[in-house]
């Protein structure tokens, strides 16, 4: 068969090739409005070229790039070698509220999904008392992968994986973040203070407003704590605007 050189056989192999980059990505789905490739368009491959996307959808199809990219991440020896598999985080894009941990415990390491265990299901029990449901919350934690044990992670552990945070961050664009424990409080406000320092107060990162309170974990072991969350969690929803359940 003869090599088609024609502008529309030119579009063809470059639609191909866009679509098979995506796939070695671990792109599965792409939303209605995702861009065609510029030759696609120009030679009129497809009547109607859809408009731009909106910047949401660009920003889903980079995060799943970005989740295989770190699910393949070969940074950390110990955890690379240990885990089953990644926990990369949950959650629509342009979310009023992004919750975040230290890294993944046992059973998120199963099945690949933050705050999935008992601190996840007393997590769930938090957002539900704010008004607001999981789906409705961003939630991922600073270290992608489950150190062995679920030891605190190792400071070049955590620097590996900053990146890839950061940007996951970026993409995501929540309005306001909880920071769930001291480890993770550090790692985003980049100081390393005692919880009691951390919490009570407004930080910043990068424009967005952080508040830091008890990991979920915590209140497991110490239920009396969880008064002083719900102190936490009403401060962080008159920031946000959002009514409080009870009115006080």
């Amino acid at each position: 068969m003869s090599d088609d050189t024609s502008p529309h056989g030119q579009a063809v192999r470059s639609v191909k090739k866009h679509l098979d980059g995506l796939t070695a990505a671990g792109v599965t789905h792409l939303p209605p409005s995702a861009p065609l490739p510029a030759p696609a368009v120009a030679c009129g491959l497809f009547d109607t070229p859809e408009e731009a996307p909106a910047a949401a959808d660009d920003r889903r199809v980079e995060l799943a790039t970005l989740a295989a990219t770190v699910s393949a991440c070969p940074k950390c020896p110990e955890l690379f070698a240990t885990r089953t598999q990644t926990v990369f985080g949950v959650g629509p894009v342009d979310a009023d509220l992004c919750f975040v941990g230290e890294a993944p415990g046992a059973d998120e390491d199963r099945q690949g999904e933050p705050f999935v265990g008992a601190s996840g299901q007393l997590l769930n029990k938090i957002i539900g008392a704010m008004g607001m449901s999981r789906d409705d919350v961003y939630i991922c934690n600073t270290l992608k992968c489950r150190p062995p044990m679920n030891r605190v992670p190792a400071k070049d552990e955590l620097a590996n994986c900053r990146g890839y945070f950061d940007r996951q961050l970026e993409l995501v664009r929540p309005k306001f973040l909880c920071c769930l424990g001291a480890t993770a409080g550090a790692l985003v406000l980049g100081k390393k203070m005692p919880l009691n320092k951390m919490r009570g107060t407004f930080h910043e990162f990068k424009g967005i407003p952080v508040l830091v309170t008890f990991h979920p974990a915590a209140l497991l072991r110490n239920p009396e704590w969880k008064k002083d969350v719900w102190d936490d969690m009403k401060t962080l929803l008159r920031a946000m605007g959002r009514p409080v359940p009870g009115g006080k």
